[in-house]
């Protein structure tokens, strides 16, 4: 998602075939006169990728007086399904977001439709300022692996998987924040008994994935992660923690944690039903931080995942260069503005994880939790990057297949033989 997105902030969803119909020539962006640079992201305004972006541009515009930015806002299946075809045309925009990962920016990169930026991060310090855990998904080999070779994309946050929950609904029913993975089972336990669908889900998107995901990921290690996602070693998709994930998460539906409807729900559906104040508990991403800051009307805390030494986690969504982009040194520029301090600083008080910001700079308390825990993973190895990231395709393969544990038509055997099929199909040969 990771990976993987499947973004929530993604406000306004745009058909594919507009952005198709952009792409086959309709208008006359694709050339330049130096004086546009054509960014598109796909984080909602509320977000704090969205309000820190927003100030940059500002930054941007007065820094480069006569040239102005073209902002259009995409969402994240948008650019995920449609970005080889609109980069391979003449119309592929100066600066984009796209997700990271073998299976996305690691594919494109192959593809020779990402511009090289090992120069400009060297010149401009970038590589200096992202940590090892953070940098891995910027690099790419001749494959499209990560963790080594040129850069072909610069992450400005960081994020992470966290458990949100309202306080209220927890204090409504007496339940204590948990601790431990019993305690969270018994909690949501003492929800089902009141007629509260505990978990917020969505299994027409990425949601549905991470929760299995980080249930195998409490079974596994550092080298379980690396077999999986840098191919250091064979994957087996019936071994003990994918065996665990795949049957606790059919038991955690057969018990009501999840809504049988959640099948057909997507991101946005997830968030909502707990910013609503209908679900608890949503285990998601960091990037809905500051949305929830803004958005919810209760008293709500977050805790990690109990019992788990990783989660689900890496550096932020890249920016990339695409290799048609008219105005590539209007968008070096324009990176270098979001990794600055004032940018960074902006991005962390608004509910983000920055990479680059000044500590004493954090003040709001909220925020600096987050972050505290952030670097407390990255420090102690706990980033496990996505499930969807390994090889193409595979995000829709696991939407599809969790679709099926939700609904019943299918069973945690089958379910892992058709995730093995699907990888090993695309992964590289051993």
């Amino acid at each position: 998602m990771l990976t993987a997105r499947r973004r929530a902030m993604a406000a306004a969803v745009v058909l594919t075939g507009s952005l198709l119909m952009t792409s086959c020539g309709n208008s006359d962006s694709g050339s330049s006169d130096g004086k546009t640079l054509r960014l598109w992201h796909y984080e909602g305004p509320s977000s704090a990728m969205g309000i820190a972006w927003k100030e940059a541009i500002k930054e941007f515009e007065a820094t480069h007086p006569g040239v102005k930015v073209k902002f259009e806002e995409k969402s994240f299946d948008q650019i995920q399904k449609t970005a080889p075809m609109v980069l391979n045309s003449s119309d592929a925009p100066d600066l984009m977001e796209y997700n990271k990962g073998n299976a996305t920016a690691g594919l494109l990169s192959k593809q020779g439709l990402l511009t090289d930026l090992t120069t400009e991060a060297t010149k401009r310090g970038w590589d200096k300022k992202l940590s090892p855990s953070v940098r891995t998904t910027s690099l790419y080999d001749a494959n499209g692996v990560m963790g080594s070779g040129k850069w072909y994309g610069v992450p400005n946050y960081a994020e992470y998987t966290l458990v949100y929950y309202n306080k209220d609904l927890f204090k409504k029913y007496g339940i204590a924040e948990p601790t431990t993975l019993g305690e969270l089972t018994a909690a949501m336990d003492k929800f089902v008994q009141n007629k509260v669908t505990p978990l917020a889900n969505g299994g027409a998107a990425y949601p549905a994935q991470q929760y299995l995901y980080q249930l195998a990921l409490s079974k596994a290690d550092r080298s379980w992660v690396n077999a999986y996602q840098l191919y250091k070693g064979r994957t087996d998709f019936h071994d003990a923690a994918w065996t665990y994930g795949a049957e606790t998460f059919a038991d955690w539906v057969e018990k009501g944690y999840f809504s049988k409807s959640s099948s057909g729900q997507n991101e946005e559906a997830a968030g909502v039903s707990f910013t609503s104040g209908k679900a608890p508990i949503l285990f998601s991403g960091s990037w809905w931080y500051g949305r929830f800051k803004t958005d919810n009307k209760f008293d709500w805390g977050t805790f990690r995942w109990p019992d788990s030494k990783l989660t689900l986690g890496s550096g932020g969504n890249l920016w990339v260069v695409p290799q048609g982009s008219k105005n590539k040194d209007l968008a070096y520029d324009f990176i270098d503005i979001t990794m600055s301090r004032k940018i960074q600083n902006l991005l962390g008080n608004s509910g983000g994880v920055p990479v680059a910001a000044d500590a004493s700079a954090i003040t709001d308390p909220q925020s600096k939790t987050l972050i505290d825990d952030f670097n407390t993973l990255s420090k102690n190895d706990g980033l496990a990057f996505y499930p969807d990231w390994p090889v193409p395709g595979f995000y829709d393969v696991l939407v599809s297949e969790t679709q099926k544990l939700i609904t019943g038509s299918d069973k945690p055997d089958g379910y892992l033989g058709d995730l093995q099929e699907a990888y090993d199909k695309g992964a590289p040969k051993q």
